[in-house]
């Protein structure tokens, strides 16, 4: 089995006014802790708040299918989400937990720094409550931070090809280097995101013997602002590979000639969950909370990504395999850094 490291977002600096425009919704005053009372009793006064609200980073096509899953699952209680990128969505929930007017119910991520710091000041989190996190196929004990942050999903990622343009295939990392290829490959722009960073680093130390970022620099590659956008140029085939994409599950299943293998060693990131002391449905979100690491939950969110749960189907592997990584290493001045050294060898 490939070995998996995993790693993330860093949070970016967002002016509060963009915030508030881009969240689209008019906040509401925050609610308290769930009632007190058996399971059961949570569950009811979810049903009476009627709704509640996520914010993820994660596919929208999964947290549409979360969404069809937790409303089959409890009809009485509405799901709405905001997907965006942890630059983006960390913010407003630290804007909503200063003036205690919260927008959303549960908050799910990657970034290693702001996970790390926030579950260990408790700032911004509420203790779980829910059955589904005592489930010794969770293991709690692995996958729960402080009794707030859950370990929810995990992206690894790939080498991905177009096939038309390769009908060999890659196997390893070093196919990559092939003449063949230069100016022909896709990669993703590190500028504000500690995770890609974190990536490259990987790259550079674990594939090719070393001194990697050389050698794919030499290539010429196209450079993209997300993994997304290298998916999307590998179906279309304005770019040939790519070592940077997330399993191309979905496009191989729409037909798209496309394919992917994870390399030896692979790299990954991880999600994590919390439900927010600012949530305005603090019942219903411990129910969503729960129902996120439920076999359900989890077939819903694991379609191409490392489950939290095994023997899930369209899982590509296990969350619990990915550590956090050491984000002493990931510091806005160390990215930043990184970034002008990147900038200097691929544009």
């Amino acid at each position: 089995m490939s070995t998996i490291r995993r790693s993330l977002l860093s949070a970016g600096i967002v002016a509060v006014t963009l915030v508030a425009a881009a969240c689209g919704q008019s906040s509401q005053e925050a609610g308290s802790a769930p009632v007190q009372g058996t399971w059961d009793d949570v569950v009811a006064a979810a049903d009476d708040e009627g709704s509640v609200h996520l914010y993820s980073t994660q596919h929208p096509e999964n947290l549409a299918a979360l969404e069809a899953a937790f409303e089959s699952k409890y009809p009485g209680i509405d799901l709405e989400f905001t997907r965006g990128s942890d630059v983006e969505l960390n913010p407003r929930v630290e804007t909503e937990a200063r003036t205690n007017r919260g927008t959303a119910d549960v908050h799910m991520l990657s970034d290693p720094a702001w996970i790390t710091t926030a579950s260990e000041s408790g700032n911004y989190s509420t203790e779980i409550v829910g059955p589904a996190f005592d489930d010794p196929a969770y293991d709690r004990t692995s996958s729960v931070l402080g009794d707030e942050f859950f370990l929810t999903s995990a992206a690894v990622f790939a080498l991905g090809w177009n096939t038309d343009a390769l009908p060999a295939g890659l196997s390893s990392p070093q196919d990559l280097l092939d003449p063949a290829l230069k100016g022909r490959m896709g990669v993703v722009n590190p500028a504000g995101f500690a995770a890609v960073v974190d990536e490259y680093r990987f790259f550079d130390e674990k594939w090719a013997g070393g001194g990697f970022l050389d050698k794919l620099a030499a290539q010429e590659p196209r450079v993209y602002p997300g993994a997304l956008a290298v998916a999307q140029a590998l179906s279309s085939g304005e770019i040939a590979a790519s070592p940077m994409v997330q399993p191309l599950v979905r496009e191989m299943e729409s037909g798209a000639p496309v394919e992917w293998t994870l390399p030896d060693p692979a790299w990954g990131t991880p999600w994590y969950s919390h439900v927010l002391s600012s949530a305005p449905h603090p019942n219903a979100a411990q129910v969503l909370a729960d129902f996120m690491v439920t076999p359900d939950g989890q077939r819903a969110l694991s379609k191409g990504y490392g489950s939290a749960l095994p023997d899930i189907e369209n899982s590509v592997a296990s969350a619990q395999d990915i550590p956090l990584p050491d984000t002493d290493s990931l510091t806005p001045e160390k990215v930043s850094q990184f970034q002008q050294e990147w900038e200097s060898k691929f544009t």
